[in-house]
């Protein structure tokens, strides 16, 4: 049984192939964020079912471990040609429960598409390594093989990519996975599950429990049960997972927090890079990781980069995704909205100058919703709060520099490593710049955003621990290494061995 219907959908927990109530007995409701009305609940998990998930993956994982990788990247292709053919189905959902605009959701669609098929091919390859021996008559080589249960908590401002990213991943090396969707966009993942199902993924191999991050995201941490842990997130969170992790020896791999720059120095293409500063901090209402949230400009264009940005800031439609036109949504709930609104304030009493919005939208169009004004602050020193701390929402600080090594300083100034981008025609810095920047990524006349899936993805100090996801490293993610020696020349040899 996949839902129940009442006056709005009930999604269950899906454990050991089947759809279920949580134990609790207790759901809780979703709202839209742009309009405030419950579009659906969902179930409220709690340890018990975390218990049972893990129970069924760990059931499963001996024989899901030796169906040929080949295999299941065909359960995976037939999993994306679902995900093709539910698109438009689908991309509606993710606005509603996100907000995020259609345009923006129909490509958060595919990417999960574009991903799924990605790793599927994976099956086909799934590299070691083979090498020399240092003795003769030996054969010398590493194989991957999988982790075991992989416990996944995905956030809620890429509702279907980001689990698209891990599970199909961890599910062609072999592993089986415990899932916890955000409470607040849960639907799209439940989706995806569902998609996996039909696909062919057999029961046990997939589980799913819905609910708080105290009463099944920390238990799924902490269960003794899962070998491997996969979390996006904030940098506070996924703090204390990796260390609950460590304590069960778990390998961890944590993709969190960003305070991305873009670096628009003096010769750059000024439309080029407004264009790009528009899409990078008000794509999404500024709710990704790898959201643009500081411009560091270069004094001699700074006036006119700010004016050219402000003129195309007052044009942007803010509003309910699913309407046309529409270029930011709301805000993903209440208690973010006011932790933007609190930032805001306090840019304004350290002495940042605020140009444009910095307030929520309460007209009749958005009183129902959760809407902050596209924000720019000027005037604004490094050392500022909003200039250090991840604001997760539509405001962007412009920086003045004084030229190209000390933009470099300002965007490597803070504790985060996530997305860096710079704006120029000098191949000379562009090439310099991709080796000083502090981050996992580097764009080069391009906004912060913009990830390919053929490439992986992560960052560096407070943003993550050294993982990375999509690409070839997705695959490294959810493997172990086994080195293998086979030894036919028909005696004891010994290596590392001294020879006179």
């Amino acid at each position: 049984m996949r839902g129940v219907w009442g006056m709005f959908r009930t999604y269950l927990n899906y454990i050991n192939g089947k759809w279920m109530k949580a134990s609790s007995g207790k759901t809780f409701k979703k709202i839209n964020p742009a309009t405030g009305e419950t579009i659906f609940e969902c179930q409220a998990g709690s340890e018990r079912d975390v218990e049972q998930a893990v129970r069924a993956a760990q059931d499963a994982f001996a024989d899901w471990k030796l169906l040929p990788p080949p295999h299941k990247g065909e359960i995976l292709y037939k999993a994306a040609h679902i995900l093709e053919q539910r698109k438009e189905e689908l991309a509606p959902l993710l606005t509603k429960e996100n907000g995020k605009n259609i345009e923006e959701a129909r490509g958060e669609v595919q990417e999960a598409i574009d991903i799924t098929k990605y790793v599927a091919a994976e099956g086909r390859r799934l590299l070691g390594e083979t090498t020399t021996s240092e003795l003769p008559h030996k054969f010398a080589m590493f194989i991957r093989e999988p982790k075991g249960v992989c416990g996944i908590i995905t956030p809620w401002n890429f509702p279907i990519a980001i689990p698209a990213w891990k599970i199909p991943a961890a599910l062609i090396c072999g592993n089986t996975v415990v899932f916890k969707p955000s409470s607040d966009a849960p639907a799209c993942g439940i989706e995806l599950v569902k998609i996996l199902e039909e696909a062919g993924v057999p029961p046990g191999v997939l589980n799913m429990v819905t609910g708080s991050g105290a009463a099944v995201g920390d238990v799924i941490a902490k269960h003794k049960g899962v070998d491997h842990l996969s979390f996006t997130g904030s940098t506070e969170t996924g703090t204390h997972i990796y260390t609950e992790g460590a304590k069960k020896l778990d390998s961890v791999e944590l993709e969190m927090g960003g305070k991305n720059p873009q670096i628009v120095l003096a010769d750059a293409d000024l439309e080029l890079a407004v264009d790009g500063a528009l899409w990078g901090a008000f794509g999404t209402s500024g709710q990704r990781c790898t959201a643009t949230s500081r411009i560091i400009v270069e004094k001699p264009v700074a006036k006119e980069f700010t004016e050219r940005l402000l003129k195309r800031v007052k044009k942007l439609r803010v509003g309910n995704g699913l309407k046309k036109g529409v270029v930011m949504g709301p805000i993903i709930n209440a208690a973010q909205m006011t932790k933007i609104l609190g930032y805001i304030d306090k840019g304004r009493k350290e002495g940042a100058k605020l140009l444009y919005g910095g307030h929520r939208l309460s007209d009749a169009e958005h009183s129902r919703g959760f809407f902050i004004a596209p924000t720019i602050f000027t005037h604004v020193m490094p050392d500022m709060t909003i200039a250090k701390e991840e604001i997760f929402g539509p405001v962007v600080c412009i920086i003045e520099a004084n030229d190209f090594e000390h933009a470099v300083k300002i965007a490597n100034d803070v504790e985060y490593g996530l997305s860096w981008s710079i704006y120029t025609k000098d191949i000379n810095r562009a090439m310099k710049a991709m080796r000083l920047a502090e981050s996992g990524i580097v764009y080069i006349n391009a906004p912060t955003i913009g990830a390919e899936v053929h490439l992986p993805f992560g960052g560096v100090k407070g943003t993550g621990n050294g993982g990375r996801e999509a690409g070839t490293e997705a695959i490294k993610e959810f493997t172990e290494i086994k080195t293998v020696f086979i030894d036919y020349s028909g005696h004891l040899q010994k290596a590392q061995i001294d020879v006179d």
